[in-house]
């Protein structure tokens, strides 16, 4: 299968991701560029968007990038870093780079920025490759 079709399926069966409001920009072979707006109903008790919103973004971002070689990868392990303050309304861009694979992991460095381009947050992470293509 071909990236965008093994994403698409993907995100067929991802509610999550569909009630976030996610939507894929561009996906290729190791990596993945999504958009998802802010909205009120995410925010926490400071005003700001809950850490999880930023962390669920990076995250899809993640599984769609480490799917897209055709052979399905599940998370073994995860971090982020928040490094900015993220409001309703801001319009947010992920952006999954793999960093190394090998027959057995990969390892996925995500960015999210701002509509001002300004980075927000830093995810790392790796997943395990399971003996399953996607079909």
């Amino acid at each position: 299968m071909q990236p965008e079709a093994i994403v698409q399926k993907m995100m067929d069966h991802d509610g999550f991701s569909q009630w976030l409001g996610i939507q894929v920009l561009e996906v290729r072979l190791g990596y993945c560029r999504l958009e998802m707006k802010v909205t009120e109903s995410m925010l926490n008790g400071f005003g700001f968007a809950h850490g999880g919103i930023t962390y669920s973004l990076a995250d899809s971002c993640f599984a769609f990038a480490s799917n897209s070689h055709g052979i399905q990868a599940v998370s073994i392990e995860t971090s982020i870093n928040h490094l900015k303050p993220v409001k309703a309304g801001d319009t947010l861009f992920a952006v999954a780079e793999e960093s190394n694979r090998t027959r057995k992991t990969g390892l996925y460095l995500i960015t999210i920025t701002n509509q001002e381009n300004v980075k927000v947050a830093l995810f790392k992470g790796l997943v395990y490759l399971l003996d399953k293509n996607w079909e």
